[in-house]
């Protein structure tokens, strides 16, 4: 069974990256900021209003924010080197 993250949604890092948010993500305007983890951000943000600003009492909730950043930073550093140009000449049959 998946571990459940504090909100009891899926914690277990298989989050589809590839997928909408993805999309969203190539698709916005280059002045444009988006955080595919605002979500894990704001519910952190609630934790802490909720508790008086107890940060023993969120942790849980932090931790799921720096989870789910590292695995977009992941994300993006995996697209980013599909993209580049050096993994294109490397992928190329080589002459002989």
């Amino acid at each position: 069974m998946a571990e459940k993250g504090p909100d009891g949604a899926d914690k277990s890092g298989d989050q589809d990256w590839t997928g909408p948010t993805a999309t969203r993500f190539e698709n916005k305007a280059y002045s444009e900021y988006f955080d595919p983890c605002q979500d894990a951000a704001t519910k952190s943000i609630r934790c802490l209003n909720r508790n008086g600003g107890d940060r023993e009492m969120c942790s849980d909730f932090f931790q799921a924010y720096r989870d789910c950043k590292e695995q977009w930073m992941n994300a993006r550093k995996e697209a980013r080197k599909k993209k580049s140009f050096w993994a294109k000449l490397s992928d190329s049959p080589k002459e002989a």
